[in-house]
């Protein structure tokens, strides 16, 4: 596992972490905690040691089986948490500090520490980003010493470029993916200028890059797969990647008639995303363990071709940037 340097911690972390919304029961397919467990040895066999996860996946099962898995397999990483999406109070009321402090406080008892390393704001309102007060909660939590640092989880370019000029931002976690490449001409250079780390989720559109899914799939009722397609739910973009299903399935056909010999699509679009060196961590997800040694593999390969990268990148501009949605 190749590593790369987080500034604000003061450290480097393994360049693929493990995004971990499926590790709580709700918007995905169920699973076990024994699956659960083998996702987050798995990772850690692999060199894996950033962990994405947030108070509301499965309405805190996902911080709470990452916090006691990690204790029971004895291993030091680094946890990334995010707030301000949890039901209850709900917003706006999530967004007064009282709130803040509760769902991180909270978060703290499920992950069983008296400190987690970064906690991100969770795709809130833009207008509740620029009003600052979130960020001023986060930088007393950080100075009571709960949190190391803060940062945050954002859904659009707009999002992305207002959360840049806050003073002390450590990071940025953004939608980046071999289909969705505004951020890679809008927002990295400016984030490595400011040393703030990106982490790149949805690396995998879903799943829609694996190249696993033709327009035969259908997934349960319960899985955000099916019930947000159109944003129903929440943010479209999260979704694959804001993608009518149909296009995506066309653009992955597009994809596979420019891999190269011996390279999978996932690893193209995981290599991809590593060959931009503003990128801190892509943290895809896993449902298996297999899944978790297949998207570690790319840290190991070599960069793509820089012919590749402008094909990628044509494609993109005359294929894909003209219909993806929700990313201004």
């Amino acid at each position: 596992m190749q590593r790369r340097a987080f500034p604000a911690l003061g450290r480097s972390i393994g360049e693929v972490g493990l995004g971990c919304w499926q590790l709580g029961r709700g918007d995905w397919p169920a699973m076990e905690d024994a699956e659960a467990r083998a996702v987050i040895a798995a990772a850690l066999e692999r060199g894996v040691d950033c962990f994405d996860t947030a108070d509301v996946y499965g309405r805190g099962e996902s911080e709470e089986r990452l916090g006691r898995f990690l204790r029971e397999l004895g291993a030091e990483v680094v946890i990334a948490t995010k707030v301000g999406r949890f039901p209850e109070p709900g917003w706006p009321a999530n967004f007064e500090p009282r709130a803040i402090r509760a769902h991180v406080e909270a978060s703290l008892r499920r992950l069983r520490r008296e400190r987690v390393e970064l906690v991100q704001l969770h795709c809130l309102p833009l207008s509740v980003l620029a009003e600052g007060e979130v960020f001023a909660t986060l930088i007393a939590l950080r100075e009571e010493g709960k949190i190391q640092a803060f940062g945050a989880s954002v859904e659009s370019m707009a999002e992305a470029r207002m959360c840049l000029s806050i003073q002390g931002l450590a990071s940025l976690q953004i939608i980046f993916n071999v289909l969705r490449q505004t951020p890679r001409e809008a927002l990295l250079e400016l984030a490595a200028r400011r040393g703030v780390a990106i982490l790149a989720r949805l690396p995998l559109a879903s799943g829609l890059l694996t190249g696993r899914f033709d327009r035969a799939t259908r997934f349960g009722a319960s899985d955000h797969r099916s019930f947000n397609r159109e944003g129903g739910a929440f943010h479209v973009g999260e979704t694959f990647a804001g993608y009518e299903f149909e296009r995506g399935l066309a653009l992955v056909d597009a994809l596979r008639s420019l891999l190269p010999a011996g390279l999978s699509l996932a690893q193209l679009a995981l290599r991809w995303i590593l060959d931009h060196p503003a990128v801190t961590c892509v943290i895809p997800g896993a449902s298996r363990a297999e899944q978790v040694r297949e998207n570690t593999e790319p840290s190991e390969l070599a960069p793509l071709s820089p012919e590749l990268h402008v094909r990628l990148r044509e494609l993109w501009s005359r294929e894909g940037q003209p219909f993806v949605r929700g990313q201004d």
